[in-house]
């Protein structure tokens, strides 16, 4: 009965340790998908392949924000995103419809997931965080064609 246990207890061990080992390796995930209140039309792009088709054929109703630094845009972003680094995305309101829908990524979903709670206060609804630019299975454009003139 003693060996049982304890062969028990280890192969529960083992189970919880895998199950914590998947949760860390796939962390970004906790931040995937979080819509506002009227952001759920967008849960389709959360597929990495339904948010290329909408690359390759694009919405002027929907923009893909980049809140990652103006180094890491330049240095590669999907293709068609804005840039609008996390830091300056509130002082730059005015330039973001609140009529558009917005698919938010960075580098995990995080700051995404910051950048949301500040476009929330200030009004916006329209939004998903779509996670981290690792998703983003093909080319990145290195283009600053989307990037604001300063």
């Amino acid at each position: 009965m003693k060996y049982r246990l304890n062969y028990i207890s280890k192969i529960l061990l083992i189970t919880i340790t895998f199950t914590l080992l998947i949760n860390v390796v796939s962390a970004q995930s906790v931040f995937v998908g979080k819509a506002g209140p009227e952001g759920r039309v967008l849960r389709k792009y959360i597929l990495p392949s339904e948010l290329k088709k909408l690359v390759d054929s694009p919405v002027d109703s929907i923009w893909i924000i980049d809140v990652r630094s103006e180094k890491a845009y330049s240095n590669g972003h999907i293709p068609s995103a804005r840039s609008f680094p996390y830091g300056t995305i509130t002082s730059r309101l005015n330039e973001i419809p609140k009529d558009t829908y917005l698919i938010l990524y960075c580098t995990v979903g995080a700051s995404a997931k910051i950048a949301l709670k500040d476009l929330k206060k200030a009004g916006y609804k329209r939004t998903i965080d779509w996670g981290g630019i690792s998703r983003w299975e093909w080319e990145k454009a290195t283009d600053l064609s989307l990037q604001p003139v300063k």
